[in-house]
């Protein structure tokens, strides 16, 4: 059930836009090849498909990890780009902002998902990438990464699969708030995130939210109120349990039947 606590937890807010020392930690260059290899998100990241050399040559260009601080950014929407970042531990999210100032989170980032993909085309990051927990990156400088690529078929191959995720992603966005009643919203986040979890060896069926419920509503185009009632409603009617922010779906099947042709 849910809480007058869990309700009323705080957005993080967006920090004003801070010194480029500020929570945002470059670690120091190590063995990457070694690092790549051993990653236990290795198997669903970049690099996921590369055989022993063709990841130590991976691992050469990615050698530099960022560690961001829980609320800090990665990048702000304007910034130049230069590089990928691939999530080696924590969440993020991506947020527009309006001209009015208005927050739009515009997706979830995970394990061993990449960030900046967006902004491979403009040449600048068209949106604020924020920490939501303390979070590290591996930072892969994209002209390396076009030049390897070149070379090595089975990288060029999972960089287009990725940006064709990508692509879906925002599809699916856009079914989420076009089409969608607010139960099937919900519906297709929770299973969304089944999925992703799975894809991470994780349990699909069990799982914690790194974000609010403010933060899902934001994405969905739900408020926060709808958010907390539906939740509570799937609880009532056996699909899942809801423990603060720790999720168990029980009725997949049921779940999946809602969204439909999603």
């Amino acid at each position: 059930m849910l809480n007058n606590a869990a309700l009323s937890e705080p957005i993080p807010i967006l920090p004003a836009r801070p010194r480029r020392d500020a929570a945002v930690h470059v670690a120091s260059p190590g063995t990457a090849a070694t690092a790549c290899s051993a990653c236990c998100v290795q198997g669903v990241c970049l690099p996921c498909n590369l055989n022993g050399s063709e990841l130590s040559r991976f691992g050469e260009i990615a050698t530099a990890k960022r560690r961001v601080a829980r609320g800090a950014s990665l990048y702000h929407n304007g910034d130049r780009f230069e590089s990928l970042y691939a999530v080696r531990s924590g969440a993020f999210k991506t947020v527009g902002v309006s001209r009015d100032g208005t927050e739009k989170i515009t997706g979830f980032h995970l394990p061993g998902e990449l960030l900046g993909l967006d902004a491979i085309n403009g040449g600048c990051h068209g949106y604020n990438a924020v920490a939501l927990e303390d979070s590290e990156v591996c930072i892969i400088p994209f002209a390396q990464l076009e030049q390897l690529a070149l070379g090595v078929p089975a990288l060029q191959h999972q960089l287009l699969r990725l940006l064709s995720g990508d692509i879906s992603r925002d599809h699916g966005l856009m079914l989420l708030l076009g089409s969608m009643t607010a139960e099937q919203r919900i519906a297709a986040f929770l299973l969304s995130l089944s999925r992703r979890h799975q894809r991470l060896g994780y349990a699909g069926d069990r799982f914690m939210l790194r974000m609010t419920r403010e933060e899902v509503g934001n994405y969905l185009g739900l408020t926060l109120e709808t958010v907390s009632r539906l939740l509570s409603r799937f609880q009532r009617e056996g699909l899942v349990t809801v423990q603060q922010r720790d999720i168990e779906i029980l009725g997949k099947d049921r779940l999946m039947e809602m969204v439909g042709h999603w």
